[in-house]
């Protein structure tokens, strides 16, 4: 009985995450359009982005090139409650952290061997059906955005 109870509750947890989850616009693949994207020079790009439930978590892929042309892969898996989680993958930082600030809006933080390095705030349009990233160098003196990235959800 015992069991039969803990299993019907922890099957009630995961519904309710994906429920919660189900709505939120960030869910999904995203293709980078890089005719409406403005890089800085030598910036990687990320081609494919995917942000995917698990459990109670989100999951976050991301697919694309260095400055040199080269493959890239890394991964994110954490909450949008802006606290640090850890990314596998990625040379430039070792956490990065994502907070839900409206509906469609998310801010992050990327980080490397504790200081942060980039801010971001990532937009998605009201229609779902392409977002903007936009980034900065943390502490720039310049404080307009270092990137402006648009993607398409697929």
């Amino acid at each position: 009985m015992k069991t039969k109870t803990t299993g019907l509750i922890l099957a009630v947890c995961f519904f309710g995450a994906a429920v919660c989850f189900a709505d939120d616009p960030q869910m999904g693949t995203w293709k980078l359009n890089e005719a409406k994207s403005k890089f800085a020079p030598e910036v990687p790009k990320n081609h494919t982005v995917v942000y995917e439930v698990t459990g109670d978590n989100v999951k976050i892929t991301v697919d694309g090139t260095d400055k040199d042309g080269n493959s890239t892969h890394n991964e994110w898996t954490g909450k949008f409650d802006g606290k640090d989680y850890t990314v596998t993958g990625d040379p430039a930082s070792d956490m990065r952290s994502y907070q839900k600030v409206g509906d469609r809006v998310l801010k992050m933080k990327i980080k490397k061997d504790g200081k942060v390095t980039i801010t971001g705030r990532i937009i998605v349009s009201a229609d779902g059906k392409s977002r903007v990233v936009s980034t900065s160098e943390a502490g720039a003196k310049d404080k307009g955005p270092r990137n402006r990235t648009v993607y398409d959800k697929q």
